[in-house]
């Protein structure tokens, strides 16, 4: 299954969160979980878990050339991914393992998110 989400916003990499309001953080946070979730929905069509892992591959196309830590798009990612853990019905922690690469693109910048299970 792919599903396609927004780049996360600015707001959200860690080296850019200090000096913002948290309660503007957490109502950011909440919108990019609620994205997260719908989106994963609206993709899901008849997938259910099979009890087993869940091997993500994250593809951050970004929406620019400027130089981002990897670690930290995972990080800014985290509301997004764990919107898609409520969809999917299943805890994040069996998201393992999670393979990351990212590729130069336009704006607004993309995760293209390719969700495969171990077979049981």
């Amino acid at each position: 299954m792919k599903v396609e989400l927004p780049f996360p916003p600015k707001e959200l990499f860690p080296n850019r969160m200090h000096g913002h309001a948290w309660a503007k953080l957490y109502k950011l946070k909440g919108e990019c979980r609620e994205t997260g979730f719908y989106l994963t929905k609206q993709a899901k069509g008849n997938w259910t878990w099979n009890r087993g892992s869940i091997k993500l591959k994250l593809m951050y196309v970004m929406p620019d050339k400027r130089h981002r830590d990897i670690d930290n798009c995972l990080a800014a990612s985290k509301s997004l991914l764990d919107g898609m853990a409520d969809a999917l019905q299943v805890n994040d922690k069996f998201f393992r393992p999670i393979e990351i690469n990212w590729e130069h693109g336009d704006k607004p910048g993309k995760i293209i998110v390719e969700i495969q299970q171990d077979d049981q």
